[in-house]
């Protein structure tokens, strides 16, 4: 992009599943015309959430409001799912800014670096100690675990009958999510839920959680298994080729039992080494759908050659945060904002480098040159023989 016309930042919506009814808020987008973008948003965006194209021009007379192609033609790009079947709408050497999971989409990272896009994945920025920036966790966390006591009220009408016994809730995986998960799963994932059963006297709820260590053990689990009645996988594994819980094991929980799946990992076969999911053998749902009995057909679709021979009723979402979207929103614009800023004031990619300043750090280690100067392509499978101009790893980093 040429330094005498200012920088352009595209605003798609998500044209995803219909009840996906997230779109960046006004204030970021008014943001980044302070900082001397033109910006283009698609005409629409935030209507689902109750905004109009109106509320999105009013914040400056930068803004501009077009079509789907227009959003995407722009310089840097911002979306926060991923957009298939959308990336050749980029033109080459753009930037697109998504939340593109790198690590566990190698065909992905291949296609973006074939079609020359500047690529920057919002799930991997951390600052330089590790911690992530731009995360919805906690929602991820509550909105799970809600849809899991939800579940268990029906599977389990006992649940708020005169029982003498405590509801017993074990959660894979101690990291930000588990440790989030915790704290909703003792008020039965809702404040609400939770006044109404402690008014009729009820015990109350007993957390366990568990790292590597036991959820290797499987004769800890299948002791711990027996008795659970909200089994939630909050992991991180290191290794996504083998399950945590193989889907033989959901025999041993209760025929009541409700599986919380938050970390909502892929099937993804067809690469080596392939990528299983945590709990072996249970659908994956979004938002237009995130509760499946075991009868549901979902489970037939799951690919060939994964068991799904035991099955317990399961809530599982791609989006969990989606499920309450503006105030999602709000979170991902507060956490952006700084980082657009950086990338607009830079004028792309190209003025930002491994040894900038904090955000800018930030930035190449999760944009596409970064992942592949670092390594992380190959660590990934994402490695191909060729690279576009401008992103090949061997000039990169220089």
């Amino acid at each position: 992009m040429t330094n005498d016309r200012p920088v352009t930042v595209g605003f798609p919506r998500m044209h995803r599943e219909p009840n996906e009814r997230r779109d960046f808020l006004p204030p970021l987008i008014g943001l980044l015309a302070a900082n001397g973008a033109a910006v283009h948003v698609e005409h629409g965006i935030g209507s689902q959430m109750g905004y109009t194209d109106r509320d999105y021009t009013a914040v400056s007379p930068d803004v501009v409001v077009g079509d789907e192609d227009e959003a995407y033609r722009q310089d840097i790009v911002v979306v926060l799912r991923a957009p298939e079947g959308r990336y050749e709408r980029l033109r080459r050497g753009a930037v697109l800014v998504s939340m593109l999971h790198f690590g566990t989409r190698p065909a992905r990272v291949r296609m973006l670096r074939d079609l020359g896009i500047d690529a920057v994945s919002l799930d991997l920025i951390r600052d330089d100690e590790g911690r992530r920036l731009v995360e919805n966790l906690r929602s991820v966390a509550w909105n799970g675990i809600s849809a899991a006591f939800a579940a268990l009220e029906r599977t389990w009408p006992e649940l708020a009958g005169p029982r003498h016994s405590t509801v017993k809730v074990l959660i894979l995986g101690a990291g930000r999510v588990g440790r989030h998960a915790v704290e909703f799963a003792t008020k039965y994932g809702d404040d609400a839920r939770n006044e109404t059963l402690a008014r009729a006297g009820l015990p109350g709820v007993e957390v366990v959680t568990v790292g590597r260590n036991l959820t290797s053990d499987p004769e800890w689990l299948k002791a711990r298994l027996l008795v659970t009645d909200v089994l939630v996988d909050a992991t991180a594994r290191r290794d996504p080729s083998r399950p945590i819980i193989p889907n033989a094991w959901l025999g041993w929980l209760p025929k009541h039992a409700v599986v919380c799946d938050l970390s909502v990992d892929p099937y993804l076969l067809e690469v080596e080494p392939r990528i299983v999911r945590g709990i072996e053998g249970i659908p994956q749902g979004n938002l237009d759908q995130w509760e499946f009995a075991p009868d549901d057909p979902a489970w037939d679709t799951l690919p060939p050659g994964i068991p799904t021979g035991e099955r317990r009723t399961v809530v599982s979402c791609y989006s969990w945060p989606g499920v309450r979207p503006e105030p999602c929103m709000h979170v991902y614009g507060s956490q952006l904002a700084p980082l657009l800023e950086t990338l607009v004031t830079a004028r792309g990619l190209d003025g930002i480098g491994p040894h900038g300043r904090y955000h800018e750090r930030a930035l190449w280690r999760v944009s596409l040159r970064g992942w592949f100067a670092s390594g992380e392509a190959e660590r990934h499978g994402s490695l191909v023989a060729s690279a576009p101009s401008g992103l090949d790893p061997a000039t990169v980093g220089a």
